[in-house]
């Protein structure tokens, strides 16, 4: 695992607690050695996770279309800036620059690139390991609701296995670096 895409907030969130484990997100990335491909973003916990990569001695990368430049603010000292054309580029590009996905707490962003990273996972476009920080037990509700899913039929009990879920940063990478795809998964 060499570099891990973070999915999280250009939000800072209600509570320090986000911020913190942003930052413990970042410095632990740093820690093991591996770059962070991120949004691009400057604020919230988008610009935290990556100050704290860049503070620790790591590499950031980040992708973001142009139109957000003016509403995310690109952050301007990353190792590396790829400008792209439109969201759906934005998301194949940080995939495929990309050897593991963590999710931290964020907005509707967050969960369209979370859900489709798994969806890809569960279709077989990648083998990749999914995380999800769960941060003041952020996730609890969608994990529920992805339980839901299962009991109404509508996705297999073994799709759930798709999130590697941790409150511990340190912890979370530590699990996908582990990580040992599905017998059969397609690695594309």
């Amino acid at each position: 695992m060499k570099r891990v895409c973070v999915f999280t907030g250009s939000n800072p969130g209600n509570h320090e607690h986000y911020n913190a484990a942003a930052v413990q997100l970042g410095e632990a990335i740093a820690a093991r050695g591996c770059e962070l491909v991120y949004g691009g973003a400057s604020l919230g916990l988008m610009g935290s996770v990556a100050d704290a990569a860049l503070a620790a001695g790591g590499r950031a990368i980040g992708v973001m279309p142009r139109g957000l430049f003016r509403r995310e603010i690109a952050h301007m000292s990353l190792t590396e800036f790829h400008e792209v054309e439109g969201m759906h580029e934005r998301k194949a590009m940080m995939a495929s620059l990309s050897d593991a996905f963590i999710a931290m707490p964020g907005g509707l962003g967050t969960y369209e690139e979370l859900f489709e990273a798994a969806c890809w996972s569960q279709i077989g476009i990648h083998a990749k390991p999914i995380g999800l920080l769960n941060v003041r037990g952020f996730y609890e509700p969608l994990l529920e609701l992805l339980r839901h899913t299962v009991r109404e039929g509508f996705m297999r009990e073994t799709s759930l296995s798709l999130f590697l879920v941790e409150s511990d940063p340190a912890r979370l990478l530590e699990r996908l670096a582990a990580y040992t795809p599905p017998q059969g998964a397609a690695v594309r």
